[in-house]
């Protein structure tokens, strides 16, 4: 599949790519690919929630069948989801789930934008929905959106008519898209977008329905189709080589975050859309039926089509250089249409496609992959010209950066190479996700500048430019300024470039839990940016807190070193919850930023700057044991949440479990989804089962149901159903009925006001049947829902206890939520007493 997968990066060439991604090499069938795409002017937009909520089979076909420009409105960027592969949570799994995107568009063809709606986690109606995101201000961002893209068509993941039946997220996107549809054509509604947008009415809005929200499959062969178009979405490319279902599967094989990595599929397969707004088409093959889609849509367009059209019909695939001069004059035509919109996009597409047929190679690496404001930096430029073609590199400049070299001819295959020295300014902004750059709110981020609302990403720091004449005719390239390298065991790398401060601090547990009134140790790593910097950290902290000293002095050699500073941190004697942060000063300046790199093979690497700070608690908390084994499931932080409360936590491999390993620790905790994603568990649950009977204490985390092995379908001694019941609001009331039970008494006193200071959700997937043998401990709802007391089921067995939890402490306990710890505490020493059975444990 990898191979298969870098083919595909190579033919489905959009001119919507990531910043730092390896240039395209594009073969004969690519660039006649690109022709035929040339040659189509209409638009498609298909608008979801969520990234991985797009139907990339859908974005194939209407990009390499139809030829469409195609795109997708993510609505969010994912921030609220797990990750399966990494500890990324919140804001920077929006990040990482913005480039699994990008990378799957990539593939499939299509483009990417967003709106500022931040994915808050699980919402049950549209209702809660729009209200946590501001409603007006989402809307608004739709509206810009197809405003500035102008599509022809229009097509939701989801059905606006069944609020409450689904996730509210997935109903609002389709709820706004067909409010949106009609504002956008309206020259009244959000009139200030129009000083540099213009009013834009699609054609037609679709809801791409199936046999899902029918119920069952039989129900949607009986349902009426007359207002339905459908496709065959596994043709077949014979140029490509692929089926557009095997196209498809790769790019949604992008969200591995998300545990979408699956199989090709290939062969006949059929979408269906409905029609919601518009003209039925009366060709019903043709999503565009009624849309001149050709050169004639636009003034002036007759001649341009009499050129390309004639290159697509007798194109020379063993020397595409040879249709050079015919590009150029259509190229000289499409400046002169008085369509602004179609000239910008078809001459970004055009000018691709005559630097691939030169073979025309353009690239500015810099020598360092980052740089700060106020430095300078060697940029390595490299030019060729792979063809036969008469061509000339008039000049090269990067901002105010002019390379001394003039009119130099890039004869054929002979390479050029010269360097630019370019000075960072000194106001030059960091590099970092622009919609994380200002606190937002629960629900929205807060972007500043409209004209990055709807970027999938910050637009990259620096650009070179080279004006290339081709017979005399000049045309603009336009590069992002990169870092290349290598290294022995990956091969080339590109990433971006980046602008980073001088230095960068952070704290290396963003929650720190004083159980007691005794100081703990506070070290501060100090990152440098720059060679040679020195200067002082400032601690500062709140009131009731001290500190052994105010400041501290650094001094780091080499760039990329760090310097560990520590200081001594005192608690109050009363519980109290707070925040320290550290502020650097190097030379007058003062930087207060925390660097975090997220970094996977699939994507490029990303650089986020956020405010350095961590969370402290002074915490009047009980607890019985030691040593606990923890078995990971799908990844979360909980494990060094315990350890901040004094508990050593030792990792147990899956399949190393045996009674003797289970026999060293009091209590094994089971990490989130661990029998959805551990399929080792399905033959050690008889040992998990006899711990328990011994006197162990055994606490599972929440799992999905029906996502596991059959073998899995007893997890607990007795029978136990797990379902998809959960609450979402994170500040619902939560009722202890079983309030003499020593789960809610010892070693700590659990009340309501536990339950306060939430983060996102009270907890998810609920067992909703259970044996008599438990006792459900809490009850929960979300407003106008019926009770749920599955969240907290307790069962002795034999001389231990078997727990099983749907609450979220994964988020709670990394977010320092207090009450989430005494209560974790509690689950760990039930029935313990003051026994503690492993004294004698080894690492």
């Amino acid at each position: 599949m990898r191979n298969l997968l870098v083919f595909f990066v190579g033919i489905l060439w959009s001119f919507n790519t990531s910043f730092a991604q390896a240039p395209k090499k594009n073969s004969s069938s690519d660039i006649y690919h690109a022709i035929q795409k040339l040659n189509f002017l209409g638009s498609a937009l298909y608008i979801a929630a969520h990234p991985d909520d797009e139907n990339t089979r859908l974005i194939s076909y209407l990009s390499n069948k139809v030829k469409a420009r195609t795109a997708y409105l993510s609505l969010t960027r994912g921030d609220g989801g797990q990750n399966l592969i990494g500890p990324e949570l919140r804001e920077f799994l929006g990040v990482l789930r913005t480039q699994e995107l990008l990378a799957a568009r990539r593939i499939d063809g299509g483009e990417q934008f967003f709106t500022r709606a931040n994915d808050f986690g699980y919402s049950k109606h549209p209702n809660e929905t729009l209200k946590l995101w501001n409603k007006d201000s989402v809307l608004s961002d739709v509206v810009r959106t197809i405003r500035k893209f102008k599509p022809d068509v229009i097509i939701n993941r989801f059905n606006h008519r069944t609020p409450g039946s689904t996730h509210g997220h997935h109903t609002s996107s389709a709820m706004l898209s067909f409010e949106a549809y009609e504002l956008a054509g309206d020259p009244t509604s959000y009139p200030k977008q129009l000083k540099k947008l213009d009013v834009w009415q699609p054609k037609r809005l679709f809801f791409n329905t199936s046999w899902w929200f029918y119920g069952s499959e039989e129900k949607f062969k009986e349902a009426d189709k007359s207002n339905m178009l459908n496709f065959d979405i596994g043709v077949y490319y014979p140029s490509l080589g692929v089926s557009n279902n095997e196209i498809a599967s790769l790019a949604s094989s992008q969200h591995l975050c998300q545990g979408f990595g699956r199989l090709s599929t290939r062969g006949s397969q059929n979408e269906y859309i409905e029609l919601l707004k518009g003209d039925l088409p009366l060709d019903k093959d043709n999503i565009f039926d009624g849309v001149d889609t050709s050169w004639s849509r636009v003034e002036g367009g007759k001649a341009i089509g009499e050129i390309l059209y004639e290159i697509e019909n007798n194109f020379s695939f063993q020397n595409p250089s040879a249709h050079l001069h015919q590009l150029l004059e259509a190229h000289k035509l499409i400046q002169k249409i008085p369509d602004n919109h179609w000239k910008k996009l078809k001459s970004a597409e055009l000018e691709s496609i005559i630097g691939s047929i030169t073979g025309l190679y353009l690239e500015a690496s810099s020598k360092d992959p980052l740089a700060n404001p106020g430095s300078k930096v060697q940029v390595n430029i490299e030019a060729l010209n792979r063809s036969n073609a008469q061509i000339t590199l008039q000049s090269i400049s990067i901002g105010n950066a002019i390379a001394d070299q003039k009119k130099m001819v890039l004869a054929e295959n002979e390479k050029i190479n010269l360097n630019i020295d370019l000075n960072i300014p000194d106001n030059t902004k960091f590099s970092s996700p622009y919609w994380l750059e200002n606190k937002g709110t629960l629900g929205m981020y807060t972007v500043e500048n409209p004209e990055l609302i709807g970027r999938p990403e910050t637009p990259s720091a620096f650009s070179a430019t080279f004006n290339v004449a081709f017979n005399g005719y000049q045309i603009t390239f336009v590069k992002p300024v990169i870092h290349r390298y290598s290294k022995p065991d990956k091969g080339e790398i590109y990433q971006p470039f980046d602008i980073l401060p001088e230095a960068t601090a952070s704290f290396k547990d963003k929650v720190m839990i004083f159980a007691d009134g005794k100081s703990k140790k506070i070290p501060i790593a100090i990152k440098a940016h720059q060679d040679s910097i020195n200067g002082e950290v400032v601690f500062c902290y709140s009131k009731g807190w001290m500190v052994d000293q105010e400041s501290r002095p650094f001094k780091i050699d080499k760039k990329g070193d760090e310097q560990i500073v520590v200081f001594e941190l005192t608690p109050p004697s009363h519980e109290d919850e707070s925040y320290i942060s550290p502020i650097i000063k190097i030379n007058g300046k003062e930087l207060s930023k925390e660097l975090v790199t997220i970094k996977y093979d699939h994507v490029p690497s990303q650089s986020v700057l956020i405010h350095s700070e961590a969370k402290v608690v002074r915490l009047n908390i009980q607890k019985i044991g030691e040593h606990i084994g923890y078995i990971t499931g799908a990844g979360d932080e909980v494990p060094k949440s315990l350890e901040q409360i004094g508990y050593q936590v030792h990792t147990i491999d899956p399949n190393t479990i045996n009674a003797e390993i289970l026999g060293k620790y009091s209590a094994i905790v089971v990490g989130i989804r661990a029998y959805n994603v551990v399929p080792e568990l399905k033959f050690k649950q008889k040992y998990l089962f006899d711990f328990v009977e011994k006197g162990g204490n055994l606490i599972l985390q929440y799992n999905t149901a029906g996502r596991w092995d059959k073998q899995f379908d007893n997890i607990a001694p007795y029978p136990l159903k797990l379902s998809r019941d959960r609450v979402t609001d994170e500040n619902s009331s939560v009722r202890i009925i079983a309030k003499d039970h020593e789960l809610v008494n010892y070693p700590n006193k659990i009340t309501v006001s536990d339950f306060d200071g939430w983060v996102q959700e009270r907890g998810l997937y609920f067992p909703d049947e259970w044996d008599n043998k438990f006792t459900p401990i809490l009850s929960m709802n979300d407003e106008g829902e019926s009770a749920k007391s599955g969240a907290l089921l307790i069962a002795p067995h034999g001389r231990g206890n078997y727990i099983y939890t749907g609450l979220s402490f994964f988020r709670e306990l990394p977010a320092g939520v207090s009450g989430a710890y005494k209560l974790f505490a509690n689950m760990l020493s039930v029935g313990k007493e003051n026994v503690d059975r492993t004294t004698n444990v080894k690492g």
